[in-house]
């Protein structure tokens, strides 16, 4: 029994009635109302789903795209090397003398000329071997009897001594001869002979002796010019200079700090041009050659690439990492590279093969894995790619494809958007605006 008939049985008032009367009309209502909800539903995700078939590709709605056809390319080899930057020269500048450091010219990162000085020592000691040596040349020059910008004597009977020694001598022979004469006249006893005999052997020893004297003049001469110059060296030692244009690399010395000989205090580095030096693979070994220009990429700038040319092979393979060093001359006048740079290396070389090349929008890389997409009828399918590398030329950076292609291929690249494994597809030329939705 309904809840009005009830309600007419025990003679409800008419408040409670109408008020029973608008709920069934709501419970009807909802009833109608929550099947025409469902059925919205369902018709809107129909008309969602036939809108993402069209994205994708559908018989009706063929996504537009480029086909490039795979075919085989003679490319020239290049050998990829890595290796670091040294600078063109790199010396450990020493002290030839000991002194104390009086002056320090030059600091880490100063760039110096060739010649210039960097290290001042006390020159007060040196100076006074230069004096000393320069007296004991003065003073042999004078025994000599030469001025101080003489020539030694060439003719030794030239010199006072010799000359002195040379008219006793004579003076003595010619008494001597008078003697002999005299003791045959019975005008002289034999022991007045017996003297003269002797003055004249005394004076002939002389002379030798004076000629001998001259000799070792000579040889002294030498030996304190040789002296006196030696210690000029060492005077201008003092200043410990830059044998080439460079920079400092180190300094290992300060104002007052007594150094010995052959002890370091910097270390000068030329940085105007440097070397590359790159461990080639063994297996490229017959294909580097002197004179090669090198194409060179460092960290520091990168997109930037920097040319050198080969200099230097190293005739040995390592052993152990079965590599060789090929080394790079480059110019670097503007000191934008430094020695220690780490750096990749391209070597030109005469070897070709033949291989496949593809553009590279025609290349997806996806969590580790290279993949193209391959016209299969009028649809795609993904397939998986092994690439050799990256190249650029006048083609355009491009991918080398060592497996999962072959000539005759076609890959297929999307104008817009993405493809999808077995989306339907068809060929726009390239050129041409793609169709409007």
């Amino acid at each position: 029994m309904g809840a009005r008939q009830k309600a007419k049985g025990g003679k409800l008032p008419a408040t409670v009635l109408r008020r029973i009367d608008r709920k069934r009309d709501s419970r009807r209502g909802l009833s109608y109302l929550v099947p025409s909800l469902v059925s919205a539903a369902v018709l809107a995700g129909g008309c969602s789903k036939a809108h993402t078939a069209s994205v994708l590709g559908d018989a009706a709605h063929p996504t537009p795209v480029h086909f490039y056809t795979v075919a085989e390319e003679t490319a020239r080899r290049r050998i990829q090397a890595v290796g670091s930057l040294y600078a063109f020269e790199e010396s450990t500048l020493s002290s030839q003398v000991e002194g104390r450091v009086s002056e320090v010219l030059a600091d880490v990162g100063d760039n110096v000329k060739a010649g210039q000085a960097l290290i001042i020592l006390d020159p007060q000691e040196l100076q006074f071997e230069v004096d000393r040596q320069r007296g004991l040349v003065t003073q042999v020059r004078a025994q000599l009897g030469i001025g101080p910008n003489d020539p030694p004597p060439t003719d030794p009977k030239k010199i006072a001594s010799v000359q002195r020694a040379e008219a006793d001598l004579f003076d003595a022979d010619h008494k001597y001869s008078r003697a002999q004469q005299m003791y045959k006249d019975n005008l002289i006893s034999q022991q007045q002979l017996d003297e003269a005999a002797s003055r004249f052997q005394s004076t002939k020893a002389t002379y030798t002796v004076a000629l001998q004297e001259v000799d070792r003049l000579k040889a002294l001469l030498i030996s304190s010019e040789a002296s006196e110059k030696l210690a000029e060296k060492k005077l201008a030692d003092a200043a410990i200079r830059a044998p080439f244009p460079g920079a400092i690399k180190t300094r290992n010395v300060h104002p007052g700090e007594y150094v010995k000989v052959q002890s370091p205090v910097t270390v000068l580095v030329r940085t105007d041009r440097l070397r590359a030096r790159v461990a080639v693979p063994e297996r490229w070994a017959g294909w580097v050659r002197d004179g090669a220009t090198v194409d060179l990429h460092v960290e520091a700038f990168p997109g930037e690439t920097f040319q050198g040319k080969i200099s230097r092979i190293n005739p040995a393979v390592d052993q152990d990492s079965r590599t060789f060093e090929a080394e790079a001359l480059l110019v670097n006048l503007d000191g934008r590279l430094k020695p220690g740079f780490f750096l990749q290396a391209s070597i030109p070389s005469e070897k070709e093969e033949k291989t496949i090349f593809l553009p590279e929008r025609a290349v997806n890389y996806r969590y580790g894995v290279y993949k193209v997409f391959l016209l299969n009828g009028n649809r795609v399918s993904e397939h998986q790619i092994r690439p050799a590398g990256q190249t650029e030329d006048e083609h355009g950076r491009r991918f080398e494809v060592a497996e999962g292609l072959k000539p005759g291929d076609k890959v297929a690249v999307a104008i817009s958007g993405d493809l999808r494994e077995g989306t339907i597809v068809r060929e726009q030329p390239e050129g041409t605006a793609p169709a409007a939705k």
